[in-house]
């Protein structure tokens, strides 16, 4: 069975890097602008609410059977790629979407394309990361694809003033989405050998092959999602409040894409070296960020909006990193399924919740983020010191 060595490891995770470039230039594109869309097609706010809301816990709900499946089959490329081809079909079919209706099933479905990719894409990528570390290597894959994150919407922005329509954006922005089909069929014919992983070994398959370090930090996690603010309450809020113009929210929103990069690079390198220990800042600075979004003029906002974004990068690539520390290469399909699926469930109750504080009390929102933030310390230094054991 072919392996990776450095040098093909390092040059995998760039092109797999490239690959997700592609995908959030077209889906972070896309999602940018859903939320109008479905108004300009007649949908209320509450079914745009519910709309969003059902798309992400749909998506991280299927987790759960994507990594199931793949470990089952250990067709790795095949559900990867597969993945990738319904997420990428949804973003210009939006385009011809009649009704909000069946916008709103074109929006679940790139959720769940996401969903069904993402634990195969993250095994695949964590084996190259036994060659080159597992934190540069997440680390590294981030940053690629939060340039296109931050690129997508701005395409989007562009399109839509040069022809003020949104199915014209969709259009374009299946341009992306075409390249991403094309260049993961080109990565996997390149390296077919990252999805040959053998199979689990009889005495460790289900979750009895998980550690108790796994599940405090899963636990950890779940933490720390719950208390994160999402961005569009954020976004929302800097409005209401006269903090900020709409176009320089948008801009808030790009530096904060630029600030997740530089946060994955810098503390996915600096995982290799201290391991799980880095998250503890991390969870510190998700809960200095919430005071400086709600409570603040448009400075201090300001800094909110790059914490926020370094606190994305933390998540997307150190968590990402650490479940392949602790998981055996065989078992982590379904381990990355169930420990996604925790942190995306926690994260949509958080954020649900947090909205619903936020009509009655901003300071209620601030103590309950910062206090959920905290706690996560407490299973997070237990599975530190059960992983050193």
């Amino acid at each position: 069975m072919q392996s990776f060595d450095k040098r093909s490891a390092l040059a995998f995770i760039i092109a797999f890097g490239i690959v997700s470039l592609f995908a959030d230039m077209a889906y972070e594109g896309m999602r940018s602008s859903t939320g109008p869309f479905l108004a300009e097609l007649g949908a209320s706010g509450t079914a745009v609410g519910i709309i969003a809301g059902t798309g992400e816990l749909f998506g991280y709900l299927l987790r759960l059977g994507s990594g199931r499946l793949t470990e089952r089959t250990r067709a790795y490329w095949a559900i990867a790629i597969a993945g990738y081809a319904l997420q990428m079909a949804a973003v210009p079919l939006l385009a011809f979407a009649g009704n909000w209706f069946v916008a709103a099933l074109l929006i679940v479905a790139e959720r769940a394309g996401k969903a069904l990719r993402n634990p195969a894409a993250n095994t695949m990528m964590s084996k190259a990361g036994e060659q080159i570390g597992q934190g540069w290597a997440f680390g590294l894959h981030e940053a690629l694809d939060q340039t296109g994150a931050l690129a997508g919407p701005l395409i989007a922005a562009l399109t839509l003033a040069l022809h003020g329509s949104y199915r014209a954006a969709f259009l374009w922005l299946g341009v992306p989405a075409a390249l991403t089909v094309l260049s993961v069929v080109v990565v996997s014919l390149r390296y077919p050998h990252a999805g040959e992983i053998p199979p689990a070994p009889r005495h460790e398959t289900g979750v009895a092959g998980f550690s108790r370090a796994f599940w405090l930090y899963a636990l950890a996690s779940a933490l720390v999602g719950f208390g994160f603010a999402d961005w569009p309450l954020i976004a929302y809020h800097d409005a209401k409040a006269g903090i900020a113009p709409a176009d320089l929210i948008a801009v808030f929103y790009a530096c904060a894409m630029g600030a997740s990069g530089a946060g994955s690079l810098i503390f996915g390198r600096w995982f290799d070296r201290r391991g799980l220990f880095v998250l503890v800042p991390g969870v510190l600075l998700g809960a200095v960020m919430a005071p400086l979004a709600f409570f603040s003029s448009f400075w201090p906002a300001f800094a909110g909006a790059l914490l926020w974004g370094v606190s994305m990068g933390v998540h997307d690539a150190v968590m990402n990193a650490a479940v392949a520390h602790m998981v055996p290469q065989a078992l982590r399909a379904r381990a990355y399924g169930i420990f996604t699926a925790i942190y995306g469930i926690a994260w949509f109750a958080g954020s649900s919740i947090l909205g619903i504080i936020y009509d009655v009390s901003i300071p209620g929102l601030v103590a309950l983020s910062i206090v959920a933030e905290l706690a996560a310390l407490v299973p997070l230094l237990r599975s530190i010191r059960e992983a050193g054991k």
